[in-house]
């Protein structure tokens, strides 16, 4: 990824000096990636090993392709003798500290946010309006984990504004070491809820691994906690264990300092009143669905505490549109016989499904239409699956879902709904591509969710594929 059009982000001798490796040409770099793939000129390669791919056998490509240099541990195959390289001890270690570095020369204000749910919404509204006050650089995607988090910090230029990354986890102790390179001066949790905890023994140890993010925070930080949250209480008193003494709540409850005052959910948008910490707004979110206003809430009281605009803020929230697989919506086939296609399919727990469907109830079909929910699996849950799953055919049928799809465990809430509700149900998102394809008419509007492994992603990418090239996007 460049960072911008002929802006130099690493010099050979910069980055010898951050990863303490030996250049063998001199060059200069615009960008930091890892994908050969998807490599833009003047990158610098970085040739990371993984459980199935050596990243050396892609070196050529990459500079083939147009990359600066390579930064590698050991001299590829078949390169011409003059081909740029960084030669390191481990490229992983180099990755991170390449991004150490890169939070060393930074003169940013740094955010960090993690969270069950809404962590990528979050991130990337907080980026959206910040980059309207000052040149802002955000982790790509999700990009959250043990090599997405130095990249990011890699690609930051020394001259950036505004750095906002996400922190992901899946196990104890991931966030702590990540948030360590990041040293953000505002954390926020966006909810703790009943995900991962396959690999925890309790919601309450997800709290705490949440919680880990509080450990790089530089002296004088906030955090910004989810006032509504069950979980609010052991967050803040985590956060007083680790002498952090600014922090900033938000949600409906009338102590949050990022207040919900009012709002209106409409199909497409909401409008909010909200009072941050004392100052009365008027917005709106162009974005749907009651869990984007919680989101909002935490990028104005983040935005606050970073020093930035709180005003201009709240005016860009209203240019915000929804990220594929998380909201995205799609007009779907000829004009005159559309329906529409609203993709979650990135990835769900029961958190964010929950908000998905109460989102789809509150969506206008179109004369005939129904509202239809295609559900895959959601992963990680543990022993408690079962029920977790099962929980969610009261939320289907409390918001007035007509049709319901379902692949592999979310049989366990399709088999409780009544027969009529009942669409088709198979293992995989594969299993029934054809069926849900086959059920939708004109008005329509159908939601899928389901996480990645569910293959749910199958069934957006074929309804998509339906359509004629000249349905647009909403």
């Amino acid at each position: 990824m460049t960072t911008q059009s002929g802006a130099v982000l690493w010099t050979a001798a910069e980055a010898a000096a951050a990863t303490g490796g030996r250049n063998s040409a001199d060059w200069r770099a615009c960008g930091v990636s890892i994908d050969s793939r998807t490599i833009a000129r003047d990158d610098l390669f970085v040739a990371l090993n993984g459980p199935s791919f050596d990243g050396h056998e892609y070196v050529g490509p990459a500079l083939a392709s147009g990359a600066a240099a390579g930064l590698v541990s050991r001299t590829p195959d078949h390169l011409a003798p003059d081909a740029p390289l960084l030669v390191v001890g481990d490229t992983m270690d180099a990755l991170n500290a390449l991004g150490s570095a890169a939070r060393d020369r930074s003169v940013a204000r740094i955010a960090a946010v993690t969270g069950s749910a809404g962590k990528t919404g979050t991130k990337e509204a907080l980026r959206h309006v910040l980059s309207g006050q000052g040149k802002t650089s955000a982790s790509l995607s999700s990009f959250n984990n043990h090599w997405g988090v130095p990249l990011s910090l890699s690609r930051m230029p020394a001259d950036a504004a505004y750095g906002v990354f996400e922190i992901g986890m899946n196990h104890e102790g991931e966030i702590s070491r990540l948030v360590r390179l990041v040293r953000p001066h505002v954390a926020i949790i966006t909810n703790v809820e009943r995900a991962h905890t396959e690999f925890f023994p309790s919601v309450e140890a997800v709290a705490d691994a949440k919680a880990e993010i509080f450990d790089g925070m530089v002296d004088g930080g906030t955090v910004v906690l989810n006032r509504d949250n069950p979980h609010f209480d052991r967050l803040q008193r985590a956060a007083e264990l680790r002498g952090i003494e600014n922090m900033l709540s938000f949600g409906a409850d009338d102590a949050a300092d990022a207040r919900l005052v009012d709002c209106t959910l409409d199909p497409s948008s909401s409008t909010v009143s909200v009072d941050i910490c004392g100052r009365k707004i008027d917005c709106r979110i162009g974005v749907p669905g009651y869990h984007w206003v919680m989101n909002s809430l935490a990028v104005l009281a983040a935005v606050r505490a970073l020093g930035a605009d709180v005003d201009q803020a709240a005016i860009a929230l209203g240019d915000l549109v929804s990220l594929d697989g998380r909201g995205r919506v799609h007009q779907i086939g000829p004009a005159g016989a559309r329906y529409t296609l609203v993709d979650e399919s990135y990835n769900a727990n029961p958190a964010s499904v929950r908000a998905a469907i109460e989102t789809l109830g509150r969506m206008s079909p179109a004369a005939g239409g129904r509202r239809v929910a295609v559900l895959g699996a959601m992963r990680e849950l543990g022993p408690d699956s079962a029920a977790l799953h099962g929980e969610l055919a009261a939320t289907l049928i409390d918001n007035h879902i007509d049709l319901v799809h379902a692949a592999g465990e979310m049989g366990e809430a399709f088999k409780l709904l009544p027969s009529d509700m009942q669409g088709a149900l198979g293992e995989s998102g594969e299993d029934i591509v054809d069926d849900v394809a086959g059920s939708l008419r004109p008005g329509d509007v159908v939601m899928v969710k389901g996480s990645n492994a569910s293959r749910m992603s199958v069934v957006v990418a074929a309804l998509l594929a339906a359509s004629d090239p000249g349905a647009g996007r909403g």
